[in-house]
């Protein structure tokens, strides 16, 4: 049956402007209404959606995080800068933000006015999930941290490595256990490997974890030797390594860069495409074949590029790549990507980038909620060159596999009778 889209159903993302009685009495529900009458419409209650890349506001949580701070002294300085008000200035080292658009996008300081009324900040953190799972038609959602994703910046590598560690015990111990429908990729302080393998040690097998993941902004070579134990451990384990796409704005390549929009076509991509070159071209493919690699939050546009280059400049150079079997472009497409931001102005250029990169069992739908530039499950439901099938396993079945989850609805959900 076909489907009949509003105009304003072609814009991938709900990026509104939020007055301020709108911001007094914000409801998830109410803002993704849009949302689940597109689950509704396109019966999404009938198959597996699970969403890759999702994200929460770890700083609005900060109480019940640092107290799993292990260093006296960081666990005391970090009290001390809740206590001032400016948590993530003092220890994160965060970056400034110019998505809102100076201001006229305010979903994720609206959402805090949610979070009140609630008996703990777990349940207020749980609540706020669920309703934009429910909302959106999901069975699963892979939540991410947000100013945390800066941390491999850090000047204090120790910073990192204590952080991630409060906030991913945080969220293993307190949060998860909640919904089986909840799950995340904890973090790795990629900036010192004898820490990542604690952290793998510790993880592995906790509720909830399907895999680790490494913040992309930074400059510590992802071939190094230290990090081949690393790798081992992941593909012993059979849990896949997530590379999330980010943007530093202090990056002096992009000093000249007066415009938000510009740094970010850019920026979200970047040090992905570095870290994926480093890793393909020094053979980690080869020497580890059953580790599973994703690359999060960098679109698709500029995967045909890079192959293309990548095979031209090897085919040149072959003595450079002593590891390689066949072309970087076939280790690249043996790699998992999630779909977020899709780029929908072309459907040609979308489609021949699918095809490049065998989206139909490499690709994973994400959402990035609640991020400015969100995408729904419509962004792939709706494209017409797609067939059933490799809608279903881009929108779940792919994820299924990779995280090892039940490939089945999780319970029925407030769409389904509607």
């Amino acid at each position: 049956m076909a489907i009949d889209i509003k105009p304003e159903e072609l814009i991938p993302a709900v990026a509104r402007e939020i007055n301020g009685s709108d911001r007094q009495r914000f409801e998830t529900s109410k803002f993704l209404q849009r949302a689940s009458r597109q689950a509704t419409d396109r019966k999404y209650y009938d198959f597996l959606i699970v969403d890759a890349d999702a994200h929460h506001y770890e700083n609005e949580a900060w109480d019940d995080i640092i107290k799993y701070i292990e260093d006296p002294v960081l666990r005391r300085r970090a009290e001390n800068a809740h206590r001032a008000g400016v948590p993530n200035l003092n220890i994160l080292h965060t970056q400034p933000t110019r998505q809102n658009v100076d201001g006229r996008i305010q979903t994720t300081t609206a959402r805090r006015s949610e979070r009140a009324g609630h008996a703990s900040v777990a349940e207020a953190e749980v609540t706020l999930i669920r309703n934009e799972m429910d909302a959106i038609g999901l069975d699963y959602q892979v939540v991410f941290p947000t100013p945390m994703l800066n941390l491999g910046m850090h000047p204090d590598h120790q910073v990192e490595v204590q952080m991630s560690w409060a906030y991913s015990r945080w969220l293993v111990e307190e949060i998860l256990p909640r919904d089986p429908r909840m799950k995340t990729m904890v973090y790795l302080p990629f900036n010192t490997p004898k820490a990542c393998k604690r952290v793998i040690e510790y993880f592995t097998g906790k509720t909830g974890v399907v895999g680790f993941e490494v913040t992309s902004s930074r400059y510590r070579p992802v071939h190094d030797n230290e990090y081949m134990p690393i790798y081992r451990m992941l593909e012993e384990r059979d849990m896949p390594i997530a590379f999330h796409a980010g943007y530093h704005d202090w990056e002096r390549a992009f000093a000249g860069m007066n415009k938000f929009i510009s740094v970010h076509s850019i920026g979200f991509v970047i040090y992905n495409i570095i870290h994926m070159i480093n890793l393909v071209v020094n053979g980690i493919p080869e020497r580890f074949p059953e580790l599973k690699v994703l690359w999060i939050e960098q679109g698709l546009a500029w995967l045909p590029f890079i192959m293309q280059r990548l095979d031209n400049e090897y085919t040149m150079r072959t003595s450079e790549c002593p590891l390689l079997k066949k072309l970087p472009s076939d280790y690249m497409r043996d790699f998992f990507y999630t779909t977020q931001p899709m780029e929908l102005v072309n459907n040609r250029a979308l489609e021949f980038s699918m095809k490049k990169m065998h989206a139909e069992t490499q690709l994973l739908f994400a959402s990035d909620y609640p991020h400015w530039d969100f995408n729904l499950p419509s962004t792939i439901y709706d494209l017409p060159f797609l067939s059933e099938q490799a809608k279903r396993n881009i929108l779940g079945q792919n994820a299924a596999k990779l995280f090892k989850l039940e490939d089945k609805k999780v319970k029925p959900r407030a769409t389904a009778a509607a």
